[in-house]
């Protein structure tokens, strides 16, 4: 429950410093975790980006103020929301709202509004959630990387993709016949909040060199600390839905820290 709790914490501090600039680190550090895991985490658990929930939370309190003071001039409104300019203001109005700010101002418009967020704990105990804790030294993986964004939940339809092409152009067979187990690794590799990316691979555990290989990159995985889970069912859905029970249930009900 404390995480939880955290989390709302840092839900607080973004909605008392939407007119301002907001460090990531600053925030991260409302949930008492790192600026990698708290983004990371907050996406699997609400479907969209730090970034792009304050953007949007941004532009449903601009819209807002622009229908209810007819005074206020659009620059200045778009100046206290952190663009730089009418025209940066004017596109991300637009693709929120579907019209321009000037346009808000006529009575009776649609507009889009979203709301805060809140976190809750989820009581279902219907499911048990089976798990294991292992530790692994740090260990090489050699694979094929895929660069995607993570904007309206991109990353989430891009990734299954990159694996049936994968599947398809041969890539996961000659992956696997470099392990006598066979066995493959999906991996984040990294992720760029401030730019809504991360790199995705699809590898197997070893550094493997050669001209067959070309296109194929190596990445190190550092030392650390493991909960494993076993997901079984129709693929992406079975995986997607265990990550979000594991960010739902699994780390309020055990106390964890990702």
């Amino acid at each position: 429950m404390e995480w939880l709790n955290r989390m709302t914490d840092a839900i607080d501090f973004i909605e008392e410093h939407l007119t301002e600039p907001i460090a990531m680190e600053d925030i991260a550090r409302r949930a008492y975790a790192s600026s990698f895991h708290f983004q990371r985490t907050f996406h699997v658990l609400t479907g969209v980006t730090v970034a792009e929930y304050m953007r949007k939370r941004r532009l449903t309190l601009a819209a807002q103020e622009l229908c209810t003071s007819p005074t206020l001039k659009v620059v200045d409104v778009a100046l206290k929301y952190g663009y730089e300019s009418p025209e940066s203001f004017t596109k991300a109005f637009r693709k929120v709202h579907g019209l321009t700010p000037s346009d808000a101002r006529t009575l009776g418009v649609p507009l889009k509004a979203f709301p805060r967020l809140s976190f809750h704990l989820s009581l279902k105990g219907d499911q048990d959630m089976d798990y294991r804790i292992i530790h692994r030294d740090r260990f090489a993986v050699t694979g094929k990387r895929l660069r995607v964004s993570t904007q309206d939940g991109e990353n989430f339809r891009r990734i299954p993709q990159f694996w049936e092409t994968s599947y398809a152009d041969g890539t996961v067979a000659a992956l696997r016949a470099l392990r006598p187990d066979g066995v493959l690794l999906g991996i984040c590799l990294t992720n760029d909040h401030d730019h809504e990316e991360m790199t995705y691979a699809i590898a197997v555990e070893g550094t493997f060199e050669g001209p067959e290989h070309a296109g194929w990159t190596t990445a190190e995985i550092p030392a650390a600390t493991w909960a494993a889970f076993p997901s079984i069912g129709r693929l992406p859905d079975a995986i997607q839905h265990v990550w979000t029970r594991i960010f739902e249930e699994w780390f309020p009900a055990t106390g964890y820290q990702p």
